[in-house]
């Protein structure tokens, strides 16, 4: 006979075998759905949907350590104080991310587009690195006039995101390398320009 807290325990290792498995999947850039999860970790559908009512709430779980700080993702222009070599970087590291992870990125702007609701499930990376590439302007551009930085982090929103690399892949046929190349010519554009 089990008892509670062995019931307790199990309990604990099928929602860690759940995330875990999820997790794996979303490291693999492969399209990442519920039977896939629940296939890997090893139990049925209906137990991953016990322990996680939607696929946006695991994932959210799943891929938090996955997600690195502005700082480290930018530790390779920690030193500039250029917005735009600044900018360039972390356009191209969101860019490669979501490329590295597309099937997980995918079903998180899927399950939240249908669910705009649970918008806040999905990480918002973007902002945190554009607010951090950007940060040496707080002083200049954002010292003279707060509102045009803040519309130049509204204009790189729309341009450093999965989405404008989903729309160049998936509806303009673009090589995923020819569309970042793209993105980050258009992202240091926008910059260029609001420094002017």
């Amino acid at each position: 006979m089990q008892t509670a807290s062995g019931r307790v325990n199990q309990k604990t290792r099928t929602r860690t075998a759940i995330v875990r498995a999820a997790a794996e999947l979303s490291a693999t850039g492969r399209e990442v759905t519920m039977p896939e999860v629940a296939r890997a970790a090893l139990v049925s559908e209906a137990t991953a949907y016990r322990y996680f009512p939607d696929l946006a709430s695991l994932l959210r779980e799943a891929i938090a350590d996955q997600i690195p700080s502005p700082e480290e993702a930018l530790a390779g222009v920690a030193d500039s104080v250029d917005p735009v070599e600044r900018i360039a970087a972390a356009t191209e590291f969101l860019l490669r991310h979501v490329q590295a992870r597309q099937g997980v990125v995918r079903a998180m702007i899927a399950a939240t587009i249908v669910r705009p609701e649970q918008a806040d499930a999905r990480p918002g990376m973007r902002f945190g690195l554009i607010d951090y590439a950007l940060a040496p302007l707080a002083g200049t551009l954002g010292g003279r006039d707060p509102q045009a930085l803040a519309q130049l982090k509204n204009d790189l929103a729309v341009v450093v995101s999965a989405e404008a690399l989903f729309s160049l892949t998936d509806l303009r046929g673009m090589t995923a390398q020819a569309a970042i190349t793209s993105l980050v010519r258009t992202a240091t554009t926008l910059t260029r320009a609001a420094i002017g």
